[in-house]
């Protein structure tokens, strides 16, 4: 036999391949086999070379095949399974490992290569040079690993890949962005958001970074309003027979922030809703009357705990004034937060109204509505000049109704902001700068993502035990 010669032994070399690897239902398309059997093999002159062959072509076959499955995971193209580490294991195992390996810290004068990697690779469809700098370049079918991404985010580790890529990878992130089918991707993210109960805070804050990471983008912000959806099953609170991507996203990150107010009271799981939903308002479109009436309430719930955290503190203050012994609780602080979370709440509403206040009716209608609400910060020294926009918009359309008549229909009114949007001056808006914020990692983010990872290791690869007793990188209660 010559060293490219299509046989081994006594089998064709694509069914030796497939034999030794133990994935025989694996087709000859896929790129992976491609590569394998473009690989020379010497010929061997004695059954001990043809023993050492065969034991060398089973550890580099079942190694290229479980870093290919990383990218495939486990099965693109096919249904989704119901739980992907029980269905596609070597998949699972070669995603921690992944995982594992890009988390490596560098060392003092070499980075870590698996990273580098990551963070460099490009569509095979690309055909620009890789740079001389990068020494572990690769392509692989941006298009499968879509597929497969969208396909897998019940787990953490997928959740956690989609993450490293978007964040560390920009060829992978403008592919992304440039889709035209976002929605297969950015609905398994918020059905994350949305069983905020059942999810571990890890996997929680992963989607949520990841949809901060997409709302940076002007271009995802404006065309998550054109995807209009139907019927949202899994969105309990009311039914959604049509609704935008756009809108769905902001009663999903209103409904996350509301649930960590009376829950978790996660300080930084608020601020990255609230940045999310403060990269998206300048391009808020025809908000779902349920998405409007949302973003007023959520304003309701933080006004009236505004008012609380003042009463209970002008309490304390009386009650010390007779004991001189007692320690105040630091309302001073919980009132600072609190006032920080309003204002962004008053500057997410501005932007719509100084952006797009003719593109979202709806949003004017539950401002009217509950216009009440505000009066108490119009002359609020914290909020003075981001209530004037707000308060332009409530006392012009106030007066436009008031011409109208008493007991106007929802219709009615309606259609008096729409006409009124034609006639209010924009010149009499304040302009404010643009909200914009970036997602960045913390100053040592190995703190986090090594024990992070670890822990995904211990509860779901397959097959290996790892001593309870002995783990000192995360507590066993820890998600």
């Amino acid at each position: 036999m010559g060293s490219n010669s299509s046989r081994i032994g006594d089998l064709p070399k694509n069914e030796y391949l497939k034999k030794l690897s133990g994935t025989e239902s694996v087709s000859e398309n896929d790129p992976f086999w491609n590569q394998l059997l473009s690989f020379s093999f010497p010929a061997p002159t004695s059954s001990t070379e043809l023993k050492l062959l065969e034991e060398a072509t089973i550890s580099v076959c079942r190694s290229l095949a479980g870093l290919w499955t990383v990218f495939t995971l486990g099965g693109v193209g096919s249904k989704a399974a119901a739980s992907p580490e029980l269905s596609s294991p070597l998949a699972n195992q070669s995603l921690l490992l992944l995982l594992v390996l890009a988390n490596l810290t560098d060392a003092s004068d070499v980075p870590n290569p698996y990273r580098q990697a990551i963070m460099s690779f490009k569509n095979t469809q690309d055909s620009s040079p890789f740079p001389s700098s990068i020494p572990h370049a690769f392509q692989i079918n941006f298009n499968s690993l879509y597929t497969a991404l969208c396909e897998q985010q019940t787990s953490d580790q997928a959740t956690l890949l989609l993450y490293t890529l978007l964040h560390q990878n920009s060829n992978i992130r403008t592919y992304m962005l440039a889709r035209t089918d976002m929605e297969n991707l950015v609905l398994p993210i918020l059905e994350i958001l949305y069983h905020v109960e059942e999810r571990n805070s890890h996997h929680v804050y992963m989607a949520l970074i990841i949809l901060l990471i997409l709302t940076e983008d002007d271009g995802f912000n404006r065309s998550i309003h054109e995807v209009i959806l139907k019927n949202i099953t899994w969105y309990s609170e009311r039914v959604l027979t049509e609704i935008s991507l756009g809108s769905l996203l902001i009663l999903v990150v209103i409904r996350t922030i509301q649930y960590n107010m009376t829950r978790t009271r996660d300080k930084y799981l608020h601020t990255n809703c609230l940045a999310a939903l403060a990269n998206m308002s300048a391009q808020f479109r025809s908000l779902h009357q349920y998405a409007a009436q949302r973003i007023i309430s959520l304003f309701s719930l933080l006004s009236k705990k505004h008012n609380k955290v003042l009463e209970q503190a002008t309490q304390s203050l009386r009650g010390s004034l007779s004991s001189n012994d007692v320690p105040l609780p630091d309302y001073a602080q919980d009132l600072n937060v609190i006032e920080e979370v309003i204002r962004m709440m008053l500057e997410i509403i501005n932007s719509c109204l100084t952006n797009s206040l003719h593109h979202n009716p709806n949003l004017v209608y539950a401002l009217l509505y509950k216009r009440d609400l505000f009066e108490q910060f119009r002359t609020h020294p914290s909020f003075q000049d981001i209530m004037q926009n707000i308060d332009l918009v409530i006392t012009f359309f106030s007066s436009r109704l008031l011409q109208a008549g008493a007991e106007l229909s929802v219709e009615r009114v309606l259609e008096i902001i729409k006409q009124g949007v034609v006639a209010l001056p924009k010149d009499r808006l304040k302009k404010f700068p643009e909200l914009k914020f970036k997602y960045v990692e913390e100053e040592q983010p190995e703190e986090f993502f090594i024990p992070y990872v670890w822990s995904l290791v211990y509860n779901s690869a397959v097959g290996l035990y790892w001593n309870p007793q002995a783990i000192q990188l995360f507590t066993m209660d820890s998600d």
